[in-house]
């Protein structure tokens, strides 16, 4: 759970942090016996426990081929990510991983931690992808065998353009969006969405993971990994890791605004996309990631952090949002708030403030448009330091009956 100072600080996210927890610890006793698959699941576990949990409200088919396609394009990220692969072995493997995932016997030693478990025992993956249907193995085959194309080709070329940061962010998540709407669409319970929206889901959701992992990827051992396009930077600094240094945290942050604007144009393709489904856990499923993508970006707006340590939402907040994301009211309510949020961060003097408003407005409209605003609860909290002094002495006293919980039942074991 989060930690106490935070719960103090905001005693509403107590109840929220509980249910997640117990949903999580639920969501694992619900692994698969089967080696192969309680294998798969116990990684998807160790590498997204998030992710996990809101697949768990899926029907056994469709959950078990996100489960795959999901460890399967993350085996091809780790591969992508190695740095310590030499090119010539790195290219073949990522242009070829479509065909090893129907070999029950390949696997690469590479990454580390989680990763490398998952690379040394990837058999179990494609054990657990050919007792898939035909449907479910023909779309992720063809994903995989797209985005492995797409990563080698970024292997040999920097991105230096917006254009080539587009076809970047395509290749490694927006085909992920174009092959979730395939497996929605074979489960026969949504319509196919079109490839522009499908797309554009994907490139929110790694357009702010670039954003927030700038420190990580640039600091990256041996070879730093740069997916900020030239055409952006250039202008604030001479060298994309100039950006880290404290002479230039103006230009950085005004550069780090210039990135957060851009990512902004696919807000309304992604409100368009959900707004379209219709079956309940999967607009769970593909909701929650989407407010999570906002409330990150107006964190990072303007904010240096980005340059120095690991920004990112508070887990309280995170839960709230997995507890409240219900229907498309939540979902418009969300996005509001939160550009609310990045909107009240805009310097009038920043370089991109115009284009940075005009796009939060955009947002802002097609919410209000919605009608629905005012069927859920707002995620707009005070910063000032005010404490709900009953929540927290509430919350000490579910503590103590918990504590003398725990040592009676400590007492009658003895």
């Amino acid at each position: 759970m989060g930690s106490l100072g935070a719960i103090l600080k905001n005693p509403d996210d107590f109840y929220p942090l509980l249910k997640l927890k117990m949903a999580a610890k639920n969501a694992e006793k619900q692994i698969p016996q089967v080696p192969h698959w309680c294998f798969c699941y116990t990684m998807l576990h160790k590498v997204s426990r998030s992710f996990a949990f809101v697949i768990q409200q899926l029907d056994t088919d469709l959950r078990n081929a996100i489960c795959i396609f999901y460890l399967v394009l993350r085996a091809l990220d780790t591969v992508e990510d190695d740095t310590s692969i030499a090119t010539d072995v790195k290219v073949p493997i990522l242009i070829d991983f479509h065909r090893h995932i129907y070999n029950r016997d390949w696997h690469f030693s590479c990454g580390t931690k989680e990763y490398k478990v998952l690379m040394d025992q990837f058999h179990d993956v494609s054990t657990a992808f050919l007792e898939l249907g035909t449907s479910y193995q023909e779309a992720i085959e063809d994903v995989t065998k797209r985005m492995g194309a797409g990563m080698a080709k970024f292997i040999c070329k920097e991105v230096e353009t917006i254009d080539d940061y587009d076809e970047y962010c395509h290749y490694v998540a927006g085909l992920v969006g174009l092959g979730l709407s395939k497996l929605f669409y074979a489960s026969k319970t949504e319509d196919l969405a079109t490839d522009e929206l499908s797309n554009s889901m994907g490139l929110f959701l790694q357009k702010t993971n670039i954003i927030r992992d700038y420190l990580e990827d640039i600091n990256e051992i041996p070879k730093s990994r740069m997916f900020w396009p030239r055409q952006i930077w250039s202008k604030y600094v001479n060298k994309l890791e100039d950006l880290k240094y404290e002479e230039n945290s103006v230009k950085a942050v005004q550069c780090l605004n210039d990135m957060v604007t851009n990512a902004l144009i696919h807000v309304e393709d992604c409100l368009k996309y959900m707004s379209d489904l219709r079956t309940p856990a999967i607009f769970r499923f593909c909701a929650i990631p989407q407010i999570m993508a906002i409330g990150t970006l107006a964190l990072c707006y303007n904010n240096i952090e980005v340059f120095r340590g690991v920004v990112k939402l508070r887990r309280g907040l995170t839960a709230k949002i997995f507890d409240r994301t219900n229907s498309m009211s939540d979902v418009y309510g969300a996005f509001y708030d939160f550009s609310c949020m990045l909107k009240s961060k805009v310097d009038k003097n920043d370089p991109n403030a115009t284009k940075t408003l005009s796009r939060l407005e955009a947002v802002q409209k097609t919410c209000i448009n919605s009608g629905v605003l005012t069927k859920r609860k707002s995620y707009i909290v005070s910063t000032k330091s005010s404490f709900n002094s009953v929540a927290v002495v509430i919350f000490f006293i579910i503590l103590a009956i918990v504590f003398a919980y725990l040592s009676a039942n400590r007492l009658n074991n003895f």
